[in-house]
């Protein structure tokens, strides 16, 4: 073998240490690991295996759409319209099928495409005007906020949906959506099964298949991936309708949870699904981070937001903790990025 190729970069082998160095959740992994070991001591039941169980309910319902608000980051973009779009997606589904009498599966249907909709708006009227995403998504979060709440109380005269608990085909979707498994003596939401499911999916696309590399590629530059054959336009569109999707497996738990729904619920969320892909180790400015990022970051939260009712702390404190760690973790995350850069 030539000298020229042994010294070619894409032959020479990377350590392990250089490979663990490079990946984009290592922060966040060692930050779980510290939360997990704090509120260990902190609080006595905290590692009860029914108080696990709830940390990663809590954790679920935040990773659910973390995965692909972590997607979309990488993919250079936001969304402040999730938290929204996950009321508006119960509400639809709902109205649907109290308005009409319906079997309750005529209106989860009707709410799935109507979210994908909502997805698709957002991705065409970003690749459409050129306007930052911020601009789009904001626009179409005070627009769902105010149909929300205008729709829900011109349909059923208040600002809640009616009851749809005794609809055909609502223990079916119950089961789908918001059934629980018991192992022992321990609840396990479906939510964390839909949960993991999402964070396997989202993974292995990233990871192993060209759609994957067209994210990696748009994040990190839209022009640059536009000239070597990446169809950015349809990449930016899929990658809303993806968290659409995961807003409307969100709505329909929200419904069969409780089978009413608030119209004014999901305000703010959106920021909970921004900080657990950040602290997961996305950056802001695109083309870096992952899945498991997101789960990770959403773990976090769930251990913070029961760690501390746990511990018999006032919970009025919780943003100043989550406020806390967001800005460690994307410091940890910068720092860890930066020794990956040097150990190249």
């Amino acid at each position: 073998m030539s000298a020229d190729a042994i010294t070619d970069e894409r032959l020479i082998g990377r350590s392990p240490l250089r490979r663990l160095l490079g990946r984009p959740e290592l922060g966040a992994v060692v930050g779980a690991a510290a939360v997990f070991l704090f509120f260990s001591f902190a609080a006595d039941s905290f590692l009860r295996a029914s108080s696990l169980s709830t940390v990663l309910y809590a954790s679920s319902t935040i990773g659910i759409m973390a995965v692909p608000v972590a997607l979309l980051m990488i993919g250079g973009e936001f969304d402040l319209s999730t938290g929204v779009m996950v009321t508006t997606s119960a509400l639809v589904s709902s109205m649907v099928s109290y308005q009409m009498t319906a079997n309750v599966w005529v209106g989860v249907g009707v709410s799935l495409l109507a979210t994908l909709a909502v997805g698709f708006f957002n991705g065409f009227m970003l690749t459409r005007t050129k306007l930052p995403s911020f601009i789009i998504t904001l626009g179409t979060f005070l627009m769902l906020t105010g149909l929300n709440l205008g729709f829900t109380k011109l349909v059923s005269g208040t600002v809640s949906t009616k009851t749809i608990g005794d609809m055909e085909g609502f223990e079916s979707a119950r089961t789908l959506f918001a059934s629980h498994l018991t192992i022992g003596d321990v609840d396990l939401q479906v939510t964390i099964l839909w949960w993991f499911g999402l964070v396997a999916l989202a993974t292995w696309i990233l990871l192993r298949t060209r759609v994957g590399n067209w994210i990696f590629a748009v994040g990190g530059g839209a022009d640059a991936a536009r000239a070597v054959g990446v169809p950015v336009n349809k990449t930016k569109i899929g990658l809303y309708m993806a968290v659409a999707f995961c807003a409307w497996i969100s709505g329909q738990h929200l419904l069969m949870s409780y089978d009413v729904v608030q119209s004014g619920e999901g305000v703010g969320n959106e920021f909970l699904y921004i900080i657990a892909a950040v602290i997961g180790g996305c950056l802001m400015t695109g083309g870096y981070g992952s899945a498991i990022g997101s789960a990770v970051g959403a773990f976090i939260f769930g251990m913070t937001s029961k760690g501390i009712v746990y511990a018999q702390w006032n919970p009025d404190w919780f943003k100043f903790f989550l406020g806390g760690m967001l800005l460690l973790a994307t410091l940890l995350n910068a720092w860890v990025r930066k020794r990956a850069e040097a150990s190249k």
